[in-house]
């Protein structure tokens, strides 16, 4: 893809959506909606589920959501907010597969923990020490650089590294 596919017009996110006819703003912002996700998750299908799940919320709220002054800017939000509700499900996954099991099947929490241990060992030591701090004990990113020694921003991208090599292990053993 050239860098021209990943421009967004900052003036586009804050324009009044002209009409209300849904359908044209689908058109007009899923290809750049998708394009920006996958750049902030790293995988195309994620990327296209968060989009469409994004899409479905804006489109049950169209009503009000055209007229805003940026429904647009409602949008990326709303793709935002479920990427990091998704996030957050997938480190309170890892607390629980981590914690001891009381439920009615003691071998399948073992068996959850155990794979979380397997995905985390692969892990870079800075991988994993960032993603630890941060999604399992949630000290913030820059808490995090600090605790690690390493900047924020390094401990951010050693965080991303950790989610993106984590999501392909899940995928690839699923």
């Amino acid at each position: 893809m050239e860098r021209d596919d990943f421009h967004v017009e900052p003036a586009a996110l804050g324009k009044r959506q002209s009409g209300s006819d849904f359908r044209e703003f689908f058109e007009a912002e899923y290809p750049r909606l998708a394009k920006a996700l996958f750049l902030i998750v790293g995988d195309p299908l994620e990327a296209d589920e968060l989009a469409q799940e994004a899409l479905v919320r804006v489109f049950e709220r169209w009503d009000r959501v055209h007229l805003m002054d940026s429904p647009v800017g409602y949008l990326y939000r709303t793709a935002l907010n479920l990427n990091r509700s998704r996030l957050r499900r997938l480190a309170s996954r890892a607390k629980h597969a981590l914690s001891p099991s009381s439920g009615p099947d003691p071998l399948a929490g073992v068996e959850a923990r155990d794979e979380v241990r397997r995905l985390l060992a692969a892990l870079p030591r800075g991988q994993r020490e960032a993603v630890v701090l941060v999604e399992w004990l949630g000290v913030g990113a820059e808490q995090a650089g600090v605790i690690l020694g390493i900047d924020a921003s390094t401990a951010r991208v050693q965080l991303s590294r950790a989610r993106r090599a984590l999501r392909t292990r899940v995928e690839q053993d699923e």
